[in-house]
């Protein structure tokens, strides 16, 4: 059986896509998607890669793992994207996801399943605005700025940036290291194994 790959589709019109936000906040019929043909080689390189990565299928919605990458010219990925108009709102019936070369099923229809398993309504689906909880454990939805008319980011602007994904990734990593006692607790090397 091929592998399965989540967050691959392809628009009704034949475009490749990757999918960044399954459903938006306040509008569970639309999605955000990055239209692969629209990036430069590095861009498109490095997206693939961390689709195809653990980080990338570890996550419901990519732009989560987005948003802690940088593309090769330093810029966190999410926030260059939406920078360069690279996120594009369609119709989730518009979306057709390709999880391996044997299968594709609509994304409404996906996210329909995937709340009817969850138990809860496809809204409930969509990353929340800081602030606001939801039943399922994804991350908020990161607080893009809009680049400045001239593009450049200021020393301060960037700082700001840059402390405010280290704080996301510490809450993260501290909930990671939560699931993981809980799975399987440290063991403490004892005494007696110390002077062996």
């Amino acid at each position: 059986m091929a592998e399965v790959l989540k967050h691959v589709g392809k628009l009704k019109n034949g475009r490749k896509v990757v999918v960044a936000f399954r459903t938006v906040p306040g509008e569970p019929e639309n999605c955000i998607v990055v239209a692969t043909e629209s990036l430069d080689a590095d861009q498109h390189d490095t997206l693939i890669n961390l689709v195809e990565s653990n980080a990338g299928q570890s996550v419901n919605d990519l732009a989560d793992a987005m948003a802690r990458t940088q593309l090769p010219d330093g810029r966190i990925m999410l926030e260059a994207f939406h920078a360069q108009g690279k996120m594009v709102k369609y119709a989730t019936n518009e979306v057709v996801m390709i999880p391996n070369s044997q299968t594709s099923i609509p994304l409404n229809e996906l996210n329909q399943a995937t709340a009817e398993a969850d138990g809860i309504s496809v809204e409930d689906l969509a990353v929340k605005p800081k602030g606001e909880t939801t039943t399922q454990t994804t991350t908020a939805a990161p607080v893009v700025e809009e680049a400045p008319q001239d593009g450049v980011l200021s020393d301060e602007d960037l700082a700001k940036s840059y402390r405010s994904q280290a704080d996301r990734l510490s809450k993260e990593a501290a909930q990671l290291r939560r699931q993981a006692e809980e799975l399987v607790p440290t063991k403490k090397k004892s005494k007696s194994a110390e002077s062996a």
